[in-house]
């Protein structure tokens, strides 16, 4: 084996893991970056693109486990479970369930908007800091609603954005909706618009300009498989086929696959994959002006590159059940019905893993078992939006300083 001693490696080449990379880096830290690279496109390369500050709901909110019949009934909706996972994943949907009661719930809103507050600030910071303006989009974003009693039944979430100090215009006519997206059916009737809400022109071509930066700036990104954590006396051992690595401080932002290795030293996550599909369409498609969200269906529209991306829903299925790609025709369906000038042939499908917790909240603090080890995971479909605010928390934790916010709610000691 070779034995590779470092000061820090993070463990994860995705958006969280090079965010944490760049930002350790600049506060001083020589950083190795691992990254398994096993020729798949990343979750934090195929997403929608957004970086969605406005997004302070938990999934898990009251009521929600009402649903979850349907989810079985209705394998291609917004928010499913293949009979074939049901048994496997019914521990964590206990979990997901108890973390929809109100305390927890609110205790949770509190905690997704400190730490959104904490990551859009960080995010503009790294704009600035490494040059990256051009690589942003500011459209804002409409979430639509059909009818009135869709767009009634909303108002309490914009009430909880209202009051966490998030913009927002609520519109309640086509004729205004259509000021800021002209196009869309008219089944749309009410909207409301985050002005402040962001995208990256392509998230394939944030992390690389990231990633660019962190490798221009001294550090390292090399390709390795990791699959143990060794904890020895003089420092943490990273253990891959015929490879060895050692650091003194480790960072494991490794996604869905986290929990795999936090488990080789004995912590215990309830880890979920919430798999995601899109359809990315090019160039022409559609003269799209902001972000859509249609909240009622699960997915969103957005701009990638000169194209449209067409994604969302939740499908909970682990690693390694095979893609159901109808999941992704029929979002990009509804599109074409909700866009009726929307062109181009069926596209570029995709599915991606999307690690998720069970109380919405990623982890982000010290193992339990060493305070060398660092967690920053199961982000689930917000892995862009928190990524720099999840770097910013690292920080503190591998400097041992003072956070800006309760970091309580995302430690690894809360299951």
């Amino acid at each position: 084996m070779r034995d590779k001693t470092q000061d820090i490696i993070v463990v994860g080449g995705g958006i969280v893991g090079i965010s944490a990379a760049l930002r350790l880096q600049s506060s001083g830290r020589s950083v190795l970056v691992l990254d398994r690279n096993d020729g798949r496109q990343k979750a934090s390369e195929m997403n929608a693109g957004a970086f969605a500050f406005a997004d302070i709901e938990p999934l898990a909110a009251p009521g929600i486990m009402r649903k979850a019949p349907k989810w079985l009934l209705d394998p291609l909706g917004p928010l499913s479970v293949p009979p074939r996972y049901a048994m496997q994943i019914a521990p964590w949907l206990l979990r997901f369930w108890r973390a929809s009661r109100p305390d927890r719930y609110r205790a949770a809103v509190k905690a997704q908007a400190d730490l959104m507050a904490t990551a859009h600030s960080a995010l503009e910071d790294m704009v600035r800091e490494t040059a990256g303006e051009h690589l942003v989009r500011r459209e804002g974003q409409l979430q639509l609603y059909e009818g009135e009693a869709e767009y009634r039944a909303s108002l309490p979430s914009w009430d909880l954005r209202r009051a966490h100090g998030i913009d927002f215009e609520l519109l309640e006519t086509p004729d205004a909706i259509a000021a800021f997206q002209p196009g869309l059916d008219t089944r749309f009737t009410h909207a409301g618009f985050t002005p402040r809400w962001m995208n990256s022109v392509d998230p394939a071509l944030w992390l690389k300009h990231l990633t660019d930066a962190f490798v221009a700036r001294g550090g390292y990104v090399e390709t390795g498989e990791v699959n143990a954590i060794n904890l020895e006396e003089a420092a943490v051992a990273l253990c891959g086929p015929g490879t060895e690595w050692r650091a003194g401080q480790v960072i494991i932002c490794a996604g869905a696959w986290s929990h795999h290795l936090a488990g080789t030293i004995g912590d215990r996550f309830p880890l979920e994959t919430e798999r995601g599909y899109n359809t990315t369409l090019g160039a022409g498609a559609f003269d799209l002006k902001t972000h859509l969200t249609f909240p009622g269906h699960g997915f969103v529209v957005t701009r990638i590159g000169d194209g449209i991306r067409v994604g969302g829903a939740v499908e909970l299925g682990g690693l390694f059940l095979p893609p159901d790609y109808r999941r992704a025709g029929t979002l990009l369906k509804k599109a074409r019905q909700f866009l009726p000038g929307l062109s181009g042939e069926d596209g570029h499908q995709w599915m991606g893993y999307r690690p998720s917790l069970p109380d919405s909240l990623p982890v982000i603090g010290r193992s339990p078992q060493d305070n060398r080890v660092i967690y920053a995971f199961g982000h689930g479909h917000l892995g862009l939006t928190q990524s720099a605010g999840t770097a910013e928390l690292v920080i503190h934790l591998v400097n041992d300083t003072a956070p800006p916010i309760d970091m309580t709610p995302f430690s690894a000691h809360r299951f």
